[in-house]
């Protein structure tokens, strides 16, 4: 127990040290403050650009903007997040078998499983904590300026983005098992979302893939209601703890 809580502090320092830690609060913290400010600016930013737009023929009418309009701005932010996050983290394997620092831990004694556990707990940490403090920053400024109360959905939605980006944690853990690049992980992953996006546009499996959870502007606007997308989030649930276990096979019988 003390060599798998040494690993995971271990975990911990290297993402503070390699800086990802930074980079990813910045980028959390900047889109939670860009949410509200893009709705607030939003009519001034019109205004300025009425004039030049009447002069084609085209016309502004007056925009209401309120919290809806921010938490629109959020989820469209989200995608980038998600993205960043991937990036940042599609090393967090490939990195110790180019370094070679693996290959002392198992010798040692230590399971492959518990390095996997450490690994997966790692990347679950940063992106609860990241994801936490985008929408409690964008949640507290639309409290402030407008009310959440007239967002439907609201924590559902919120839930649907965050639990995708469980899957694809589990998806960048199952990839960096069978590759060794961090590219090669990042593509991986891509295809995954991409497989899951094209599917969700045939009416038959719509309702079924984790993309389905990204539907957040109809949730918000009352256009599905939340337990429409329960089996989306079964199956997500699904095929993240199947890419766990794949993740404990492939990584079982890998050469590092």
């Amino acid at each position: 127990m003390k060599q798998f809580t040494a690993f995971i502090q271990k975990e911990f320092l290297e993402q503070l040290r390699s800086g990802k830690a930074i980079i990813l609060g910045t980028v959390c913290c900047l889109f939670g403050i860009m949410n509200p400010a893009t709705a607030k600016l939003l009519p001034w930013l019109l205004e300025i650009l009425s004039e030049q737009l009447s002069e084609n023929g085209m016309y502004i009418t007056e925009i209401q903007v309120d919290a809806l309009t921010s938490w629109t701005q959020f989820f469209k932010n989200m995608p980038v997040l998600l993205t960043v996050f991937i990036v940042l983290f599609s090393s967090i394997l490939t990195a110790e078998y180019q370094k070679g620092t693996l290959i002392n831990v198992v010798t040692k004694g230590m399971k492959r499983w518990k390095i996997l556990i450490a690994k997966l707990l790692t990347m679950f940490v940063f992106w609860s904590a990241g994801y936490l403090v985008t929408f409690g920053i964008t949640y507290g400024y639309n409290a402030y300026f407008w009310d959440n109360d007239i967002v439907l959905n609201l924590l559902f939605a919120v839930f649907g983005y965050y639990f995708t980006g469980l899957w694809l944690i589990s998806v960048v853990l199952t990839a960096s098992c069978v590759l060794r690049s961090s590219s090669g992980v990042i593509l991986f992953t891509g295809a995954a979302f991409a497989v899951s996006y094209f599917l969700g546009l045939l009416p038959a499996f719509r309702e079924y893939v984790p993309t389905f959870l990204f539907r957040s502007n109809d949730l918000l606007t009352g256009v599905i209601h939340s337990d429409e997308c329960l089996a989306a989030i079964g199956i997500t649930f699904f095929l993240t703890i199947l890419n766990e276990f794949l993740s404990v096979l492939f990584f079982d019988k890998k050469v590092i």
